[in-house]
């Protein structure tokens, strides 16, 4: 588990191309620090496994899975990239519950500047809309953040310059792709609530019954 809180970013050093899987090597500092072999790094949002380390880099396999739903199919060598390790037992939690599991990409839109605030508006893949709601969480690029403007295609988010200055985002244009996270809670309610996936002879948790006991 992760909290969207970046640690620091990190530079791809190398990208192994395989048929349909990658091995990418990531120069960094911080993350390294207490790393071992088969540990977790977000990497633009996507939990990574270390599968080795080298001086000032780790290297991690991506899957072809990996490759379909995310940005790190256009990586390429000096492409910078959000790192985070995993939340240990006894840290803060600063963010939101980020899993590390993306689940698509979206395209930038806009970006413009508000005061000291930079907004980006973003066009998320086919489906994900439902997800997103109004003052809820979303991580972009692994970036814990609030959403605060919907409308039927598109959403927004508001960037402190602390975040815009910490992260990938200051090198972000229109027109990119960047990884999207949408809250693991209302995916799993929207799962319950569907009648047609409960067990049998059970009738699952249904709209009447949340409205029955106060929901």
């Amino acid at each position: 588990m992760f909290t969207g809180i970046i640690e620091e970013v990190g530079t791809i050093r190398s990208v192994q191309r395989g048929r349909d899987s990658e091995i990418v090597t990531v120069s960094a500092s911080k993350v390294l620090e207490g790393t071992k072999i088969g540990d977790s790094i977000a990497v633009n949002g996507i939990c990574l496994t270390v599968t080795s380390l080298s001086d000032g880099a780790f290297s991690a396999d991506v899957m072809h899975e990996t490759l379909n739903r995310s940005s790190l199919k256009g990586a390429s060598v000096g492409t910078k990239v959000n790192l985070e390790r995993a939340m240990p037992a006894d840290g803060r939690f600063g963010g939101h519950i980020v899993s590390g599991h993306v689940d698509g990409t979206g395209s930038i839109t806009s970006i413009r500047r508000d005061d000291n605030a930079v907004w980006f508006t973003v066009r998320p893949a086919a489906g994900l809309m439902r997800y997103i709601v109004e003052k809820g969480s979303v991580a972009l690029d692994g970036i814990s953040l609030t959403v605060a403007k919907v409308t039927p295609e598109t959403f927004s988010v508001s960037i402190i310059p602390h975040t815009l200055d910490q992260t990938v985002l200051s090198h972000r244009k229109v027109g990119d792709d960047i990884n999207i996270e949408t809250d693991i809670i209302g995916k799993y309610v929207e799962h319950l609530l569907k009648k047609d996936e409960a067990p049998a002879g059970r009738s699952g948790i249904t709209e009447e019954f949340l409205e029955r006991y106060g929901f």
